[in-house]
């Protein structure tokens, strides 16, 4: 048969690579900076663009998708070239999409700090990043099935599963998720409310972790965990069972990150059932990866690569045992909000990503510069430093997580909760934060090591930018495929097409079961007749309660526990949130939680706790924000976000569409006159007055309706207390 000459495309996977390690080194570092702001709120250093609620979020872009997202492009686009046998599809569309990529990136760097942010975890960036977003993963895509489909081998790779899952549900959940109707060039309000919302928005969160930390680095290390061993994968036939059985599970985990918050119970019962059930999957993978090192443990202690990968599969295998069981409600009900869940995805984060990562990169870059690795010695030193970080890191915060669980729910024998101010929980676990912030510390400098010492590497060696191959063309079938599989796998691994749409059904399934019940049976979300639309002075105060990023350390969601309905009041139902656009659930409490906050303090509490938090409440750790007394509210584009809210569903006149700004200043002189009143004098067009008035709302319309139905109700005098 005639041999075919071509070359591969390594210069597209040396600006990758060289990506995931500048933004590995500077993720890190940020999220270095964010350990230290929890505990001192001086290292939000005065400014607003840098305060723990806008700069968390920059910490997690930059991890995911500026170091985990070039990382799987490098492997992509190194392995798949291998394994098909061929050249990218178009070198065109890689620049295209190594570029697009860095600008999504670099937007990132300047939206969030601005507090420009949608609030939803993972999914932060506003409407036209969102769009970029879009056209450049279409872009990879079709570079990569162009390149799947011109392959000269005829049956694909298990890796190759992999990075097709991830293509095609990662592009599922980011359009639906990020479904919005814009309201001015950076702002936007999701079309979906309360419930719902938070509904869509687990369903993307979770499968985010699922099929962009997950699913493309299963298939990167099928084919590098083997490639650096230099042995086989240990079972064809289990990595069959672990990618179908992975990807059609994984989707209807999402309802576990909302277990008794107000969702139907049928979807919280749905995430439990199918979280468990990950564990099978998800542990027939690990074990895939470790067995492919049998016989081969000896190389292991000596090869830093592979104790690289070794831990990263551990790593994945401990994540994936850990979060099946944290979605059983009785472990949930304690962990839930606290920071055992901050340790569990950062023992995948750092270990199963950053590992598999570093591994990858060790192995690939002496390759590409045709040389041998610059020190062996640092690489080893790297390892340990990072081992030894990721132990600091996880420990501590395992230890905080039980903590705070157990000082939430402590009653004394009186039947008195133990530790009625929450400020006492969060000041008792400031140790464990100060042992994350140094674990977290070490872990840098391994990977400050780490990249040094590829630097070195690639300095020594020479790009071979085009790795001249060949290999027979790949013959079109004339007759059935006769090659024998009990599985019958055979036969769709040498399809892409129909291998395509097999995984988009096992993959949209749970989708759609989870989302048809919620979104047409209204009886799903019963209303609540005094919930009524926030003023266009609240909502105002809404959008900047979410710029500033509150929602990141205050949740909205009382749970039906007597602690919490003790602490806060009355638990939360679905129909409070019915315009909530987005949801404000929150998913950790490094504060207390705002959903009952309303009418608790008067206006001039909440003037002097955002200006100096330590004023009302000693010891606190929440940074101050001046800069609300000094900003003025944007009236112009008030009547925008009314009319925009209107298109969404909420029941605004267009008499208040039409006079929300007039409305507006209505109602924050009502607020400024009564700051005044006691000893404030703030001008009634500040953010701060805005803010005000969206805290004093939380919660209310309940209040409202316990007033009506002819029960006893009387607003808690003000008293001085650790908020």
């Amino acid at each position: 048969m005639a041999m075919e000459t071509f070359s591969y495309d390594n210069k597209i996977v040396r600006n990758f690579a060289f990506a995931t390690a500048i933004y590995g080194v500077v993720g890190m570092a940020v999220g270095l900076l964010v350990a230290l702001q929890i505990f001192e709120p001086a290292a939000n250093l005065g400014s607003q663009y840098t305060t723990f609620g806008r700069i968390r979020p920059l910490h997690t872009n930059a991890v995911i998708f500026a170091f985990v997202g070039n990382g799987i492009f490098m492997g992509v686009y190194y392995s798949l070239q291998r394994l098909c046998k061929a050249r990218m599809f178009s070198d065109v569309l890689s620049k295209l999409h190594f570029w697009g990529w860095q600008l999504i990136i670099v937007s990132a760097v300047v939206t969030l700090p601005l507090g420009l942010t949608t609030s939803k975890e993972y999914a932060e960036l506003e409407w036209p990043i969102d769009i970029l977003i879009t056209v450049v993963w279409v872009i990879f895509g079709i570079n990569m099935i162009g390149t799947i489909m011109k392959r000269r081998e005829k049956h694909m790779y298990v890796a190759i599963w992999f990075y097709l899952a991830t293509f095609l549900t990662v592009a599922m959940l980011h359009v639906v998720n990020s479904l919005g109707l814009p309201v001015s060039l950076f702002k936007s309000y999701s079309v979906f409310a309360g419930v719902q919302d938070a509904l869509v928005q687990w369903w993307y969160g979770h499968n985010a972790v699922a099929f962009f930390l997950t699913t493309p680095y299963l298939g990167l290390m099928y084919y590098f965990l083997p490639k650096a061993a230099n042995r086989p994968v240990f079972s064809y036939r289990l990595s069959i069972i672990h990618f179908w059985a992975l990807i059609f599970i994984y989707i209807w985990a999402g309802p576990h990150h909302l277990l008794y918050n107000a969702l139907p119970d049928w979807a919280q019962s749905l995430g439990t059932v199918f979280s468990i059930m990950l564990i099978a999957p998800s542990w027939g993978g690990m074990l895939n990866g470790l067995l492919t090192l049998r016989g081969a443990w000896d190389r292991v202690r000596q090869d830093p690569i592979l104790k690289f990968m070794v831990v990263a599969v551990t790593a994945y295998g401990m994540a994936t045992f850990e979060g099946p069981l944290l979605s059983v409600k009785s472990i949930n009900a304690l962990t839930h909000f606290t920071d055992w869940t901050i340790a569990h995805v950062h023992v995948g984060g750092l270990g199963w990503n950053g590992f598999l990562t570093f591994g990858i990169l060790y192995w690939l870059i002496p390759r590409i510069y045709q040389t041998q690795l610059y020190s062996v010695k640092l690489a080893n030193a790297h390892f340990w430093i990072g081992t030894l970080g990721i132990l600091g890191y996880a420990i501590p915060m395992y230890w905080a997580g039980l903590t705070q669980g157990l000082m939430w729910k402590q009653f004394t024998d009186e039947g008195f909760l133990q530790y009625p101010i929450f400020l006492e929980t969060v000041l008792q676990i400031v140790p464990m934060y100060m042992f994350r912030a140094i674990g977290g510390g070490i872990y840098l400098i391994g990977a400050i090591v780490g990249v040094y010492n590829l630097v070195l590497t690639a300095r020594q060696g020479t790009l071979l930018a085009e790795e001249q191959a060949s290999a027979p063309a790949l013959v079109a079938d004339t007759e059935p495929d006769t090659a024998k599989n009990v599985y019958g796998h055979r036969w769709i691994e040498s399809r892409p097409v129909q291998f395509l749409v097999a995984t988009l059904i096992a993959v949209t399934i749970g989708g759609v079961i989870e989302f048809v019940p919620a979104f047409l049976i209204k009886s799903n979300v019963p209303t609540i007749e005094s919930v009524q639309p926030y003023t266009a002075l609240e909502l105002s105060g809404r959008d900047i309660y979410i710029r500033e990023g509150c929602n990141t350390c205050h949740s909205q969601q009382v749970r039906p526990f007597r602690s919490e309905t003790e602490r806060y009041g009355e638990y939360s139902k679905p129909g409070e949130f019915v315009y909530d656009h987005p949801f404000l659930w929150g998913s950790k409490r490094i504060g207390p939680d705002l959903a009952r906050i309303g009418d608790k303090y008067p206006d001039a509490w909440h003037y002097n706790h955002m200006i100096d938090p330590r004023s009302m409440s000693p010891g606190s750790l929440m940074p101050p924000y001046p800069w609300l007394a000094d900003q003025s509210i944007d009236l112009s584009i008030i009547g925008k976000k009314l009319s925009v809210m209107k298109t969404l569903g909420v029941p605004y006149s267009d008499e208040e569409v039409s006079s929300a700004a007039d409305n507006t200043m209505a109602q924050a002189r009502e607020i400024s006159e009564g700051l005044a009143a006691s000893g404030i004098n703030v001008e009634s067009d500040r953010e701060i007055v805005a803010l005000i008035a969206y805290l004093q709302r939380l919660g209310t319309d309940l209040k409202a309706q316990r007033v009506s139905d002819n029960k006893q109700y009387k607003p808690k005098p003000y008293v001085r207390r650790g908020y």
